[in-house]
């Protein structure tokens, strides 16, 4: 999908800067710089080990920056920790999917139920059991009795609950059977059509271009390739470089 007029003229919501972050004595990302527009969707490319997932981790506050900036709709908030990264209407639908196990379906979902930023309450439990219909018949079971489709729709459904302005989706689709790939995207689609912001870490390229506006491409943690998603769907041979595809 291309950049329409409106979105260009949409104000800033993320703007990551000269990020540089690692762990210990590993120097992960190295400079990297993006902006992400309210109301649209970037992808973020790369091999395994290229940065992706630390870049992620960093903006959302578990991964300490060693230089450059985090800004969220104007506001410097490097550093800050996750539950406060969250509060401001980030929803986070980690690799692995993080739900817990233990509790149902419904406690997963209730207990994530909150407004979003200024008082928000759109995307309700009904709503959410709407996009979600396989959750609403398997209410009382627990998250460890779900197949591993079902428990990634209930991470995703879970974000959904805290009512975000951005969701950050860290390979949503991977190891999932394709008939349950094609919903989760489908999904994907639906927050989108919704006005939320979206980042999308995935490994089909293909996949992520066609459901975004813009999209990075990371390489040894720096952007090494960045456009407007349909145009670089028609550069195959820099995605073959970078991407080894």
């Amino acid at each position: 999908m291309g950049t329409s007029s409106a979105i260009v003229q949409a104000p800033i919501m993320l703007r990551i800067d000269d990020l540089n972050a690692g762990y210990g004595e590993s120097h992960v990302l190295r400079g990297v710089g993006l902006d992400l527009r309210g109301g649209t969707a970037m992808g973020l490319l790369g091999r395994n080990g290229m940065g992706k997932t630390t870049l992620i981790r960093t903006l959302l506050g578990f991964v300490r920056a060693s230089a450059g900036g985090v800004h969220w709709q104007g506001r410097d908030v490097t550093g800050w920790p996750p539950e406060r990264m969250a509060r401001l209407g980030i929803g986070y639908v980690p690799e692995g999917r993080g739900i817990f196990p233990n509790l149902s379906v419904r406690e997963n979902l209730l207990m994530s139920a909150r407004p979003g930023p200024n008082g928000r309450k759109e995307w309700t439990y009904e709503r959410v059991l709407g996009v979600f219909p396989r959750l609403r018949e398997r209410l009382g079971h627990g998250g460890q009795q779900l197949s591993g489709g079902e428990q990634q729709m209930l991470s995703i459904g879970r974000a959904l609950m805290t009512n975000p302005l951005l969701m950050i989706l860290d390979e949503a689709t991977e190891g999932l059977a394709p008939l349950i790939v094609g919903e989760i995207w489908r999904v994907i689609g639906e927050i989108r059509a919704a006005g939320i912001s979206t980042l999308i870490v995935d490994r089909n390229y293909r996949a992520v271009l066609a459901h975004t506006d813009r999209a990075v491409v990371l390489e040894k943690g720096r952007v090494v390739l960045a456009g407007d998603s349909a145009e670089l769907a028609r550069q195959p041979e820099a995605l073959s470089r970078w991407l080894g595809v």
